[in-house]
C-alpha cells in the first residue's frame, strides 16, 4: 500500500498560508471519511499528557477530529497548540500522530520518552514552556524531522543518540540548562538546515564533526563557555545565511574563511577574546541585511566595500581596535543602524552622516572636532558623545564646550527612567527621556547618559528603553525608586560631571521588573550584564534575579570609585550572555532603577580636646610662622614645579599624597617594582581596587623637573590604545610622582631579553600584534594627533605591554613637539645609544624620521630576541652590532639566521621577512629614505600594493663596508668618552624610563648625565 503522508507545519520551508490551506483541505476529507486515530497511539497520547503536564486533552473526541481543544487554529503562531495526523492509511480510514506543537503554555512537567511509541511522529515542538529533566536518549531511534525544546529548564548533555535520527532537519535547543560539551556525534545529522544551541552552560570546543553539516542555513550558539577559536571548518557551511556566535566563549581570530560565505545574510559575532583580527572580506556577501563585529579585538581601517553593500541595514563594529577613517560611501549607505562605538577612528565626520536621520553612534572615538561641530553631544539620532579629541582643555570632553562647571559637587542621584522622587532627605532626579539607538542625553544639573544599540528582531514598536511595572514593593520608597528602569540592547553609560576629585561610594539600585517568578515560561528569563566603573570591570556576568534570589525584589550594589578628573564613569554592558527571546524576542541588556553617588570625606575626625590643645598652640605657633616660611622657600624647589603643573592646564587627574601613600602602604618598600635615577617605582592599589604603578622623581633634579613636567604636559595631550595612560600625578612638598595604569606583562626588555626568569613566551603571532601595536602608536603621535610629537626614547624598555600582551609606549619625558611648518628641530641631543638616529646622535637634527629609525632597532629586536645595544658579536666576526649583522645577513641573503630560536620551526616565514626588510629600510642612513609610521602601519598589515618594489630599494641596501661614517661613529661611541666631545649638544640619558618600572640588567651603554 502506498501512503501519501501528509506532514503539516513540519517543514521549516512549509509557509504559514500553504501550511492552512493544506489542513483545512486535510480536515474536509478527514471528516468525509471518518478516519480515526489508532487506539494504541490515543493511549500513548495519555501518557504524554500526564508527562508534559497537560491537563485539558479532550479525550472524549478523537484526537485527530480537529475538535475541542486539539488543534487551536486561531492562536498566533508564537501560541500554537495543536495535535496534527496523518490519516492517509488503510484508505484514508486511519490515523496516526505525525506533529505534536504545543508552543507557549507553560507546560510544567518533563520530556515524554513515550514519543518513541508513536512511529509516524514527525515533529516535536514545545517551545517556551517550562519543562525540566533530561532529553530522553531513546529518542535517537524516532524519525524526526523537526525538534525544538526552545526556552525550557532542560538540563543534563545532549545524548549522543541524536545523532542517529539522520531525518532530522531542524535542532532547536537554545534557552536551556543544557551543560557539557557538544557531542561531536551531531556532525551526523547531515540533513540538518537549522543548529540553534543558544544560551545553555556548553563546555568545551566546537566538534570538528560540524564541518559536515553542509546544509545549515542557520547556526546559532552563545551565551556559554566554550574553549578554542572559531573554527576554519565553518568555510564548509557554503548553504549559511544566519550564522550567530555571540558572547560564546570562543576566541579570535575570525576565520579568513567565512569571507567565502557569499550567501551570509546575517552575520553577528561578538565578545571574542584573543589576538587581534583584520577586518573580514565581505564583499561578495550582497545580500548581506545584518553584519554584527562586535568587540572582536578587529584591527586596521573599515574597508571601502561596506558602503557597497545595498541590502545593509545593520552595522556593528563597536568596541574593537578600529583606526583610519570611515570610508566615503559608508555614509550614503542604506544601513539604519550603524554602531562605530568604542574604537579609535580619525578623521573627519562625513556630513552625510551628521545630517542623516537614520542611527548613527560614533561615541568614544577619535575624530577630528573641525566638523563634528555641534556644541551638543547629539544631533538629531547621532550620538557624538566623546566621539572627538580634546580640544579645549578646560572640558572633559569636546562636545561639552557649552557646557561650564558652576561648582563642584560632592554627589548626585538619578532615578534612572523614572520621575523625580524625593527619598528620605534624598532627591532623585528626573531620568524619564526616552532613550534611543544612538542617544546622548545631558541633564540641566552635573550628570548625563549615553545609549547605544537597538533591540533586535524585536517587531513589538512600543518597546521602549524605559521600563515600567506595576508590582508593589515593600515600603513606599522602595516602590517610587524601583518601579521604573532604564535599560538599553547594548551600552549603557552614566557620567557624572563637575565632581570634587576623591574618594565616593557608588550605590546601584536594581530590581529584575520584566520577568516574572509565576511558574510560567515568562519566569525564564535571563538578565546578564557586566558593570564597569572608572573604566575597571567590577561585575561580570551579572544577574539581577539571582543576586537577590528572585524577581521585584530591591538590590543595591555598593561600589567604591575615585574621582580623579571631575569625571565618574558607570558603564552597563550586554557582552551576549543571558537570554533575548524570553517573554519574546528582543527582551536583553542592562537595567538599572536608580544611581546614586556620595563623596566619602578623608577620615580626618577632630576631638574637642584636640580643638582645645590646637587653640592653646596657636599662639606659639605664630611665633614660629616667619621661621617656617623662610625655610620652606629655601627647601620646596618643587614649589615652582607645583605652579607649573597647574599652569599646564592638564587633563589628568591630581593626587593627593594621602592617597598615594595609602595605596602603596607609605611606599613600603615590598611595593618596590623598579628604580630609576631619579626615584623609586611602587605598585599600588587605589581603594576603589584599581592597580597603579606610581614613579617617584626627586624634586632636587632640575632634570627630574624638566621631564616630569615635560611627561605630563606630553601625554595629557594624547590619548591613543597604544601609548601608555597616566592617570595623574602628585606634587606636594618635596614629593613629585606619577601615577600610570599597571602593566601586567612590564617592559617588552624584560619579556625579550631580560633575567631569564622574567622573559616571557613570546610567539610569532604576540610578536607581531606588539610591532604593529608599537607602530600604530607612533603612527599616531607623528600624525593623527592634534600634537605632532617626536619621542625621541624609542626602545624595548619604553614599551610596556598589558596582560594581553598589548604593546604601550612609555615615557614622554624626553618628547619633543613638533610644528608642522618645521621641517626639522635643531635641539640638544637626548636618548639612548644603539637606538638614536646618526644625523640625531651627530648633528642634533631632529624629526619625526629619528623615531623610525628607533622603531626599525625594536623590530630587528623583537624578530632576533636580541638587544641592539648589548649585542656582543664575536671578535672574528667583521659586524659591530645587531644591525650590522642584519646587514651582513641581508648581503648574504641568510636574514632567517637573524630569527630568534625560541620561535621555533613553525613560523610564519614570509611574516618574518617582510618585517626584518622593513626594519631595515626605517633604519635607512638617509632619513629621507625611511618611511612614515602610518606607512610602516600599512606594511606591516600587508596593505601595500606595491610592497616589493619598496623594500627593494637601494636607499637602504649598504653594506657593512659601505656603511656611513656617522652611522660607524655613532655604532663605536664609547659610553667612556666624555661628554665635551659636543659641548653644545650634550647627551642626555633616559633617566625615567620605562626600565625604571620593570628594570632589567643589560649592557646597554646609557650616557649619566647625573654626574
Amino acid at each position: 500500500m502506498t501512503h501519501n503522508k501528509m506532514f503539516l507545519r513540519c517543514h521549516p520551508g512549509f509557509s504559514d498560508a500553504s501550511a492552512a490551506a493544506a489542513i483545512f483541505i486535510f480536515l474536509l476529507v478527514m471528516l468525509a471519511s471518518g478516519a480515526t486515530l489508532v487506539s494504541d497511539e490515543v493511549e500513548v497520547l495519555k501518557e504524554i499528557a500526564k508527562t508534559l503536564g497537560k491537563t485539558d486533552w479532550d479525550f472524549s473526541v478523537d484526537p485527530c477530529s480537529g475538535q475541542s481543544n486539539w488543534r487551536n487554529t486561531t492562536a498566533p503562531k508564537e501560541f500554537a497548540n495543536a495535535v496534527t495526523c496523518d490519516c492517509s492509511f488503510e484508505d484514508n480510514t486511519t490515523c496516526h500522530v505525525s506533529s505534536i506543537v504545543l508552543k507557549s503554555l507553560s507546560l510544567p512537567g518533563t520530556l515524554p520518552a513515550e514519543l518513541v511509541k508513536l512511529p509516524y511522529l514527525r515533529e516535536f515542538d514545545v517551545s517556551r514552556n517550562c519543562l525540566s529533566g533530561n532529553i530522553p536518549p531513546i529518542w535517537g531511534t524516532m524519525q524526526l524531522v523537526n525538534m525544538s525544546l526552545y526556552g525550557n529548564r532542560i538540563s543534563g548533555i545532549i545524548p549522543k543518540e541524536l545523532g542517529n535520527i539522520s531525518t532530522l532537519v531542524n535542532l532547536t535547543l537554545d534557552f536551556n540548562q543544557l551543560s557539557g560539551p557538544i557531542p561531536p556525534e551531531l556532525g551526523n545529522l547531515t540533513r540538518l538546515k537549522k543548529l540553534t544551541l543558544t544560551s545553555n552552560d556548553w563546555s568545551g570546543e566546537l566538534p570538528v564533526t560540524l564541518a559536515k553539516l553542509t546544509a545549515l542555513t542557520i547556526f546559532r550558539i552563545g551565551g556559554c563557555n566554550l574553549t578554542g577559536s572559531i573554527p576554519n571548518f565553518i568555510e564548509n557551511w557554503k548553504s549559511i545565511q544566519n550564522l550567530v556566535i555571540q558572547g560564546s566563549g570562543l576566541s579570535g581570530p575570525i576565520p579568513p574563511g567565512i569571507a567565502s560565505l557569499t550567501n551570509l545574510t546575517d552575520l553577528r559575532i561578538s565578545d571574542l577574546s584573543g589576538n587581534e583580527t583584520a577586518f573580514p572580506l565581505f564583499s561578495n556577501a550582497t545580500n548581506m541585511t545584518t553584519l554584527i563585529l562586535r568587540s572582536c579585538n578587529i584591527a586596521g581601517q573599515l574597508p571601502d566595500y561596506l558602503g557597497s553593500l545595498a541590502h545593509l541595514k545593520v552595522l556593528d563594529v563597536s568596541f574593537n581596535k578600529i583606526s583610519g577613517q570611515i570610508p566615503r560611501n559608508l555614509d550614503t549607505s542604506n544601513t539604519v543602524f550603524m554602531y562605530l562605538t568604542g574604537n579609535n577612528i580619525m578623521g573627519s565626520i562625513p556630513d552625510g552622516m551628521l545630517n542623516s536621520r537614520v542611527y548613527r553612534d560614533l561615541s568614544y572615538n577619535n575624530f577630528t572636532p573641525s566638523n563634528s561641530g555641534s556644541s551638543s553631544c547629539q544631533a538629531t539620532n547621532l550620538n557624538l558623545f566623546a566621539s572627538s579629541w580634546k580640544n579645549n582643555k578646560s572640558i572633559t570632553f569636546p562636545c561639552l564646550q557649552s557646557f561650564q562647571c558652576q561648582q563642584n559637587w560632592s554627589s548626585l542621584h538619578i532615578n534612572c527612567g523614572g520621575r523625580e522622587v524625593k527619598i528620605g532627605d534624598t532627591s532623585y532626579e528626573d531620568d524619564s527621556q526616552p532613550g534611543g539607538p544612538s542617544k546622548f542625553y545631558q541633564s540641566g544639573t552635573n550628570w548625563g547618559f549615553s545609549s547605544t544599540g537597538h533591540f533586535m528582531d524585536n517587531k513589538n514598536e512600543s518597546l521602549t528603553y524605559v521600563l515600567s511595572n506595576g508590582s508593589r514593593f515593600s515600603g513606599n520608597d522602595a516602590n517610587d525608586l524601583y518601579s521604573e528602569a532604564r535599560l538599553s540592547p547594548l551600552s549603557l553609560t552614566y557620567y557624572g560631571f563637575c565632581l570634587l576629585n576623591g574618594n565616593y561610594m557608588v550605590k546601584l539600585h536594581f530590581a529584575e521588573i520584566k520577568f516574572t517568578d509565576d511558574g510560567t515560561y515568562r519566569s525564564l528569563g535571563k538578565r546578564i550584564f557586566d558593570i564597569h566603573i572608572q573604566g575597571k570591570l567590577i561585575r561580570k556576568g551579572f544577574n539581577i534575579e539571582n543576586t537577590i534570589g528572585g524577581v521585584n525584589k530591591p538590590l543595591v550594589l555598593n561600589i567604591p570609585a575615585v574621582v580623579i578628573d571631575s569625571t565618574l564613569e558607570i558603564r552597563f554592558y550586554w557582552a551576549g550572555k543571558g537570554t533575548t527571546d524570553i517573554p519574546y524576542k528582543g527582551v536583553y541588556g542592562p537595567l538599572i532603577s536608580a544611581i546614586s553617588v556620595d563623596h566619602v570625606p578623608s577620615q580626618h575626625g577632630v576631638s574637642v580636646g584636640a580643638i582645645v590643645g590646637i587653640v592653646l598652640a596657636v599662639l606659639f605657633t605664630v611665633s614660629l610662622v616667619l621661621a617656617i616660611l623662610r625655610w620652606k622657600f629655601r627647601m620646596q624647589p618643587s614649589r615652582t614645579t607645583q605652579q607649573d603643573v597647574r599652569g599646564l592646564d592638564q587633563q589628568t587627574g591630581s593626587f593627593t599624597l594621602r592617597q598615594i601613600k595609602y595605596a602603596t602602604n607609605n611606599f613600603d618598600s615590598s611595593n618596590i617594582i623598579g628604580k630609576g635615577g631619579f626615584g623609586s617605582v611602587y605598585k599600588g592599589n587605589l581603594s576603589d581596587g584599581t592597580i597603579i604603578a606610581v614613579k617617584q622623581l626627586s624634586s632636587k633634579s632640575t632634570q627630574g623637573n624638566r621631564e616630569f613636567l615635560n611627561e605630563i604636559g606630553v601625554i595629557s595631550a594624547v590619548q591613543h590604545p597604544n601609548l601608555v595612560k597616566l592617570y595623574g600625578c602628585c606634587v606636594e612638598g618635596d614629593q613629585l610622582l606619577l601615577v600610570y595604569e599597571y602593566m601586567e606583562n612590564n617592559s617588552l626588555g624584560r619579556a625579550l631579553f631580560g633575567p631569564e626568569e622574567h622573559q616571557l613566551e613570546l610567539d610569532w603571532p604576540a610578536r607581531r600584534k606588539i610591532c604593529i601595536g608599537i607602530a600604530r602608536g607612533l603612527a599616531y603621535l607623528h600624525g593623527e594627533s592634534r600634537l605632532k610629537i617626536v619621542h625621541r626614547d624609542i626602545k624595548a624598555n619604553n614599551v610596556l605591554l598589558d596582560k594581553e600582551l598589548n604593546p604601550k609606549i612609555s615615557d614622554f619625558g624626553l618628547a619633543k613637539l613638533h610644528e608642522e611648518e618645521d621641517t626639522h628641530i635643531s635641539t640638544r641631543v637626548a636618548g639612548t645609544f644603539g637606538y638614536m638616529a646618526p644625523e640625531y646622535a651627530m648633528r642634533g637634527y631632529l624629526t619625526d624620521k629619528a623615531d623610525v629609525y628607533s622603531f626599525g632597532v625594536v623590530l630587528l629586536e623583537i624578530v632576533s630576541g636580541k638587544s641592539n645595544a648589548g649585542f656582543k658579536p664575536k671578535e672574528e666576526e667583521e659586524y659591530l652590532n645587531l644591525l650590522d649583522w642584519a646587514h651582513l645577513l641581508k648581503k648574504e641573503i641568510k636574514l632567517m639566521e637573524l630569527v630568534d630560536s625560541r620561535l621555533g620551526p613553525d613560523v610564519n616565514e614570509n611574516e618574518i621577512m617582510l618585517t626584518i626588510e622593513i626594519a631595515l629600510l626605517c633604519t635607512s642612513i638617509s632619513p629621507a629614505a625611511r618611511p612614515g609610521m602610518s606607512t610602516v602601519v600599512s606594511m606591516l598589515e600587508g596593505r601595500v600594493e606595491d610592497q616589493k618594489s619598496i623594500l627593494d630599494s637601494s636607499a637602504w641596501s649598504a653594506s657593512v663596508k659601505e656603511i656611513s661614517d656617522e652611522q660607524y661613529l655613532l655604532s663605536t661611541f664609547d659610553e667612556s668618552q666624555p661628554q665635551s666631545t659636543s659641548s653644545d649638544l650634550p647627551f642626555t640619558a633616559s633617566s625615567t624610563s620605562a626600565s625604571d618600572l620593570y628594570p632589567i640588567s643589560l649592557e646597554t651603554g646609557f650616557l649619566d648625565d647625573e654626574s
